[in-house]
């Protein structure tokens, strides 16, 4: 990368980027390190004393030694054995469905998570600052992660409420009386990514609880710090062994909980790499539910009569919101030649000047990358696109410092360089011309992933003619705007290798639930069985009564 620096002699001094200790502000600063020992386990939070993985922040301190990333604190390194005690508590808890939490009545476990959202509010600044410190989360993005967590739990409890009212009827089909509800699967294996610790692993463990199931959290690698001041709101508002929170080293920890056969639901975001072994290792895949987060190289397809200030806008934060490490960053850009040169230049412009820095200072949009390797797989892929004929077009670009790599835009991107293939997950902005518009529609169609797209034109027969073939290679097409997840009450899904099943606040629900029902034969006899049991409230399941 230094050789690129050199060739275009100009760009940013990164020399000052990272503070010393001194000019960190008090009310950010990370002053007291969190040497972890707790874990949860059937209702109980016990303490670690052997192996530990030390926490190091992409932040580095500045020094007369030099630079050198913060250390944050630790965490326990877990063997097998407290992963087959956590699974135990949590298959003991389900109790094949007889147990307490699943048999427990909706308005009863809406009561507990109402009581852990009011638990877990007082941490904000807590856990915010921790995002921040742990994985370089800028402070506005850090603390919409928590509040749109919060309001993600508030609007599935509404959802809950409304999937209880619209089950709460009798059906009579040929005879046949049923009330039909959902029921749970049994045991959840949550396992969240790092770019969204919190959020993330909250949209598949929220669901999964209040439909009855138990669940155990295996945190990210990064992004595990945060889950110490929530232990304590787990162990007091779910009933022993709902909630287990293991840590540790995934094979032994994860792998072991996959080999037992006895998780019913694997609840993963991250590589279809990690989906497709954690999936080997049970031995009863027939049996395995599935619901995936995986990767994605989702396009930007830029037509000739596009709104370029608008185009511009939309693919900057598409591309860098948070260094563009998330699934639905927009991760390659295809513009039609007739405006490809006002494009770059404008899009170039624009990311030279984006805000960089420490994640507490206001409104920087791009922060250190996790760890030197991140920056040293960003330096591989535009070292790759420059041998095989990309230029890095920004001047800033190709600058880095430690673990801070400044956004790069490479062009012309051709199938023949690494970044036109993989998932760069990172600030790393691929741009490839065409003049046919079969050009981005067999990439598309060629990828193996299928996440989202963005066309951006002001033509709507174009626009239209272009979302009935692309619509069945992605599950979500944004006109004009950049690819992303919200609102949480859409339907989040991929096809391909970008994920297995749909969340949202609705499909969420039915995702972690089976459609169960009574029945009986319309007749004299069931009739004054099934008013008897209604009128005398004998069954948590059956039952007419409303959740308001």
């Amino acid at each position: 990368m230094d050789k690129l620096n050199e060739n275009q002699n100009t760009g940013i001094d990164l020399s000052k980027l990272f503070p010393e200790e001194s000019e960190i502000p008090n009310e950010y600063n990370f002053t007291e390190t969190i040497e972890q020992k707790e874990y949860l386990i059937n209702g109980k939070i016990e303490s670690w004393d052997t192996s530990f993985q030390d926490v190091y922040s992409p932040v580095c301190i500045k020094s007369n030694e030099g630079l050198n990333p913060k250390r944050l604190g630790k965490y326990p390194l877990l063997t097998e054995k407290e992963s087959l005690e956590a699974l135990d508590a949590a298959v003991k808890c389900y109790d094949h469905g007889r147990g307490v939490w699943p048999t427990m009545t909706v308005k009863d476990r809406i009561t507990c998570m109402e009581l852990f959202v009011s638990r877990i509010k007082v941490k904000r600044s807590e856990v915010v600052k921790i995002l921040m410190w742990e994985i370089g989360k800028n402070l506005e993005d850090s603390e919409k992660e928590f509040d749109r967590t919060i309001e993600y739990i508030n609007d599935t409890i509404e959802e809950v409420k409304k999937l209880d009212r619209e089950s709460s009827r009798f059906q009579i089909h040929q005879g046949i009386i049923a009330q039909i509800r959902r029921g749970p699967l049994g045991v959840v294996l949550c396992m969240g990514p790092f770019n969204y610790p919190l959020n993330e692993t909250f949209c598949t463990l929220i669901p999964a609880l209040i439909m009855g199931n138990t669940v155990i959290i295996k945190p990210p690698k990064k992004g595990v710090l945060l889950y110490r001041p929530l232990l304590a709101a787990f162990r007091d508002c779910f009933p022993n062994g709902v909630v287990n929170v293991v840590y540790g080293e995934g094979a032994i920890t994860s792998g072991t909980l996959m080999k037992s056969g006895k998780i019913d639901v694997l609840a993963f975001i991250g590589s279809s790499a990690v989906a497709n072994e954690l999936k080997k290792l049970h031995p009863y895949p027939h049996r395995l539910r599935s619901v995936l987060g995986l990767e994605s190289k989702n396009p930007a397809i830029i037509l000739p009569d596009a709104d370029l200030e608008l185009t511009v806008k939309e693919c900057l934060l598409g591309s860098l919101s948070f260094n563009g490490q998330r699934c639905t960053a927009l991760k390659m850009i295809f513009v039609h030649s007739k405006i490809k040169d006002e494009f770059i230049k404008l899009f170039s412009a624009a990311v030279d000047q984006i805000k960089y820095g420490m994640p507490w200072e206001k409104g920087i949009l791009n922060t250190p990358l996790p760890d030197i390797l991140k920056v040293q797989y960003m330096e591989e892929l535009v070292n790759d696109a420059v041998s095989k004929g990309a230029k890095v077009i920004n001047k800033n670009g190709a600058h880095l410092q430690s673990t801070f790599f400044f956004p790069t835009i490479v062009f012309p991107v051709n199938d023949s360089m690494r970044i036109y293939h993989e998932e760069q997950f990172g600030p790393v902005i691929p741009i490839l011309e065409y003049d046919n518009i079969e050009t981005p529609i067999n990439y598309m169609v060629n990828s193996p992933y299928g996440q989202q797209a963005s066309i951006f034109g002001t033509n709507s027969q174009t626009i239209a003619k272009l979302i009935d073939p692309l619509i069945n290679q992605v599950c979500r097409i944004n006109i004009n705007s950049q690819c992303q997840r919200s609102p949480d009450n859409y339907p989040f899904c991929g096809r391909k290798n970008s994920a297995e099943g749909t969340l949202s606040v609705f499909d969420a629900l039915r995702v972690f639930s089976i459609r169960t029902l009574v029945a009986a034969k319309k007749n004299e006899l069931n009739e004054k069985i099934l008013s008897s049991i209604i009128h005398d409230r004998q069954s948590n399941f059956l039952r007419t009564d409303y959740i308001f």
